[in-house]
């Protein structure tokens, strides 16, 4: 290609129109502000192309350069092109999913894919290209510590307020009163007791300690991180969930939320095996998902029985299969105690609450011990002032149940709908569709913010409170079982191991000793 000398046109207005034609008139020719013309080929620029900034060495935003040469930067999960404008490359760097085009840095962005990387190195390797492969950061393993604890000390760890493990040396008095804490459990292989979290729990265990003459050495241990699973955008043709599961899951009438569960679910576990059609994959290869899922993402138990679900109703329910039993063991469920918050504590975080919509719902939720998704579904209807009830339909488990209207949640309610005239929903949002569950969570963190209360208080605890203080003011444990919509009374019975009630009128034996 010849060289084209320097070309003056002050004749031109320095408007972006005037550039424009330029372009239109020269295509081939790229504007240097240094005051030189040269001949490029620049590559088409796909319109509402993504900022994203490679590690490779950016060019000036005010006067890019195209190379002539051909550049590929590897990373662990992009790799990024630079190359003369050519419509063959171009197309072939189209045909990879979510191959994108960055026009701040002028170069192509294609996600690194299983053999993305060696499929492009080949289509450029005759041109010589210049190729840089970044290695994948090193991961550091770390071996878990035993701790350490004397035999005057009683060690005790709180695992992300979820449970204590507790740890001393064996003593078979102390093991006694140990196991009279509800839900604790021997870990003979790492030698500790765990029991579940509670304030109540812990003073327990600090009672305890001190029965027994040992000083309580208290930790806070982090929660395991859990490994997210791998974006539908990182992975290579990425299969959907089969629409004959969909159907299958609506036709059953399963609810949104359990249908979204599952969908997600069933999509990570067939993209585990993106090169084996579904029907072939083997009760070996479920079982070996799920071990990747303990092992590798380090899920929750619940998580994992989820997963499980989500596969068997696949197998038996879609393709009308046998039960299907997996040899794996199927995780306990933690015993963990739910937060709960004492009337005082209730009555200033509604006092802290200014907002008469946000104060009616937050009343509602606590007066008939509701799940947040319970309290947007509800309709105007709903509520029988006549008879004092709130009904909650279809709720979940797909059941109908009536509940409590308390005197003040009625009148509180009354200045509501007042003032807001809603039409259809209870709560509705600005332009009269349902209120958003995202919303009820950030002003009850807003009125929280606003006590001194440093509990960790979710809308759900509202409702356990609810239980909890019908609980302890003497409300028959089956009726509470009903308000609340429970199928087993025994889901209901873990209030029990919450209530304070009678506390104050058990006298420690440490009491009846003559201490000097």
């Amino acid at each position: 290609m010849p060289n084209v000398e320097t070309v003056h046109a002050p004749s031109l207005p320095y408007t972006v129109e005037a550039f424009k034609e330029l372009k239109e008139l020269f295509p081939d020719v790229e504007y240097n502000t240094a005051g030189h013309v040269k001949t490029v080929h620049a590559p088409s620029l796909p319109t509402k192309s993504p900022t994203i900034t490679p590690i490779l060495t950016q060019e000036p935003k005010n006067a890019p350069s195209i190379h002539s040469e051909i550049t590929i930067e590897i990373t662990t999960r992009h790799i990024y092109i630079k190359m003369p404008k050519n419509e063959v490359d171009i197309a072939f760097i189209r045909s990879f999913k979510y191959a994108l085009w960055d026009s701040n840095n002028y170069c192509w962005n294609v996600p690194n894919y299983k053999n993305t990387a060696e499929k492009i190195k080949a289509h450029f390797s005759a041109r010589n290209p210049t190729v840089t492969e970044l290695a994948a950061p090193i991961t550091t393993v770390q071996t878990p510590v035993k701790p350490t604890y004397t035999q005057k000390e009683m060690l005790v760890i709180n695992h992300s307020d979820k449970s204590f493990k507790v740890y001393f040396s064996f003593n078979k008095e102390l093991v006694i009163e140990i196991k009279k804490i509800p839900f604790c459990k021997w870990y003979a292989e790492e030698h500790y007791w765990m029991i579940p979290y509670s304030e109540k729990y812990l003073a327990d265990i600090k009672r305890i300690a001190e029965q027994f003459s040992l000083n309580v050495v208290y930790h806070l241990e982090s929660k395991s991180k859990i490994k997210p699973r791998t974006s539908r955008h990182d992975i290579e043709n990425f299969r959907e969930c089969p629409p004959e599961y969909i159907a299958k899951l609506k036709e059953l009438r399963y609810s949104q939320n359990t249908l979204d569960t599952y969908k997600h679910m069933f999509e990570e576990f067939i993209n585990h095996y993106p090169d084996t059609q579904i029907q072939d994959i083997t009760d070996a290869m479920i079982i070996d998902f799920l071990r990747y899922l303990v092992n590798e993402r380090n899920i929750s138990g619940s998580y994992q029985n989820q997963s499980i679900n989500s596969i068997k109703f696949y197998f038996e329910k879609v393709l009308g299969g046998n039960r299907k039993v997996y040899t794996i063991d199927r995780p306990r469920k933690e015993k963990i105690l739910p937060e709960v918050l004492s009337e005082e504590e209730v009555v200033k975080i509604l006092n802290a609450t200014e907002n008469l919509k946000h104060k009616a719902i937050f009343m509602t939720i606590y007066s008939a011990g509701l799940r947040i998704g319970e309290a947007i579904n509800l309709k105007i209807k709903d509520i029988d002032s006549q008879r004092m009830q709130i009904k909650v339909v279809q709720g979940k488990g797909k059941k109908d149940r009536y509940t409590l209207l308390g005197n003040k949640t009625l009148e509180i309610l009354r200045k509501y709908v007042t003032e807001y005239k809603p039409k259809e929903w209870l709560f509705e949002g600005v332009k009269g569709e349902q209120y958003s569950t995202s919303s009820i969570q950030a002003n009850l963190k807003i009125a929280v913010d606003k006590t001194n209360i440093k509990k960790r208080i979710t809308v759900h605890t509202l409702r356990h409170s609810f239980a909890t203080h019908l609980l302890e003011a003497g409300t028959d444990i089956r009726y509470i079982q009903s308000l609340l919509g429970h199928s087993s009374g025994k889901t209901t019975e873990i209030y029990t191991h919450i209530t304070t009630k009678g506390f104050d009128q058990i006298k420690s034996p440490l009491d009846n000793l003559e201490i000097n």
